[in-house]
């Protein structure tokens, strides 16, 4: 027998009956593959779904995939309970459960939502027409209210349309907005048609309850501790995302959600002048018959 085949045959043996001090490391590898190929094809997975959600405030890149991987530890694990009311709100019941802005309940089952940012809706999709048409109303809306309101880019996801208080208005409390973003009082989402808005607690709880709209996975009620501020966790408690409308009617009741952002973000809710918002121009908006109101009704009635 050659040196070589004796060699050969040695190491066949060693690879076949190791002594006992490599077995353990051997039976641990063999263990963790199956896991290890899972959670790859879990993250993968989960990334591209990720990206599928299209650009929003965070980056659509791997360390944005980690932030909000990450972010997901703060989450809410509900966000279909409504924020509580302080006890300090100067109004505890907020404007759309008033006599004057009844808001209806929207008809059919929830949508499907998905993400944290961006946040986007999946199901229950409208159409373009009606994008357009949600655009065009918020234009409107800044245009016959020019003097307390405009539309720009929005501050949160830097891809939409949104709504703002005017920076001549006084300042907001900073319990109903957050440095982030301002006076945004509302961004609509060219890709699904749906929208974020802040309002007062009482009215995120009617939206819930009348189907219109879920609170934002950061919006909770309490201090996320160092794992939020290191993240930049920055949405305000009231913070929600209002369900894309689906026809005229939908929009209609979509801007009188839009409405009651604006009298919680200028101020308002809190007992302060606030911002007083006209929607009393009537006709189609962006194509759509009978979007508008047949009578003003002021955001301070």
């Amino acid at each position: 027998m050659s040196l070589l085949t004796k060699g050969t045959g040695t190491m066949c043996a060693y690879i076949q009956n190791p002594p006992p001090s490599n077995i353990l490391p051997l039976i641990l590898l063999t263990l963790s593959l199956p896991p290890l190929l899972l959670l790859t094809h879990h993250i993968r997975k989960d990334y591209h779904a990720f990206l599928a959600l299209g650009p929003g405030g965070t980056p659509s890149t791997p360390t944005g995939y980690l932030r909000i991987s990450l972010l997901r530890l703060i989450a809410l694990r509900n966000p279909l309970t409504p924020p509580p009311i302080p006890s300090t709100l100067h109004n505890p019941n907020g404007l759309l459960h008033t006599s004057l802005h009844t808001l209806p309940t929207r008809p059919s089952p929830r949508p499907l939502i998905s993400g944290i940012a961006p946040q986007r809706q999946l199901t229950h999709n409208n159409t373009n027409t009606m994008r357009r048409a949600l655009t065009s109303a918020l234009h409107t809306l800044a245009k016959h209210n020019h003097s307390t309101l405009y539309t720009a880019t929005s501050s949160f996801e830097k891809h939409s349309t949104a709504l703002f208080i005017h920076p001549l208005q006084p300042n907001p409390s900073t319990t109903t907005t957050n440095p982030s973003n301002g006076k945004e009082i509302c961004h609509a989402h060219p890709s699904d048609g749906s929208l974020h808005l802040t309002l007062h607690p009482a009215d995120v709880a009617t939206a819930i309850e009348r189907g219109w709209a879920q609170r934002h996975p950061l919006a909770r009620d309490d201090d996320t501790g160092w794992l939020g501020g290191l993240l930049g966790r920055c949405v305000p408690t009231g913070f929600v995302m209002v369900y894309a409308p689906r026809d005229g009617h939908e929009l209609r009741c979509v801007l009188e959600i839009v409405r009651a952002a604006a009298w919680w973000v200028s101020g308002d809710g809190m007992g302060g002048g606030g911002t007083v918002v006209d929607v009393g121009w009537v006709g189609g908006v962006g194509g759509v018959d009978g979007l508008g109101w047949t009578e003003g009704m002021g955001m301070g009635s």
